[in-house]
């Protein structure tokens, strides 16, 4: 193991750019996506969809750009077997889609458990890693 495993995490902005991130996830052994998605649940309601669970979300019909780019990425990578073992989706119910950058009050309320879902993810992830 490496003196700090924190050096293994590459962090990208992907915002939704689909295929071109593709080589990134053929040369990753684990995906975390942290994005606004369309979970079913009130706006700002945080959900963790990983392994089985995070294939059966990206498979459904979704109208978000991210989310289709998503899907995209993982089919791309599962066709050329460059599907990350570990994956997983932190996702936030937007309140509204559309164009802009700034997030909407209970989104940006929901950030911080966001964050936490992800960094226990990781740390889980990274502890298999260590055994």
């Amino acid at each position: 193991a490496r003196a700090n495993p924190a050096d293994d995490i590459e962090f990208l902005d992907a915002g939704t750019l689909g295929f071109m991130l593709l080589p990134h996830v053929e040369q990753c052994d684990a995906l975390l996506a942290l994005d606004a998605a369309s979970v079913g649940g009130a706006p700002g309601e945080l959900r963790v969809f990983e392994g089985p669970d995070f294939d059966e979300f990206v498979r459904q019909p979704r109208c978000s750009v991210h989310e289709l780019g998503l899907r995209d990425l993982i089919d791309a990578a599962r066709l050329t077997g460059a599907l990350p073992p570990r994956r997983a989706l932190v996702g936030v119910q937007p309140e509204r889609l559309g164009w802009g950058m700034a997030l909407s009050p209970p989104v940006e309320a929901a950030l911080p458990g966001a964050v936490e879902a992800a960094a226990n993810l990781l740390e889980r992830w990274l502890a298999v890693n260590r055994c």
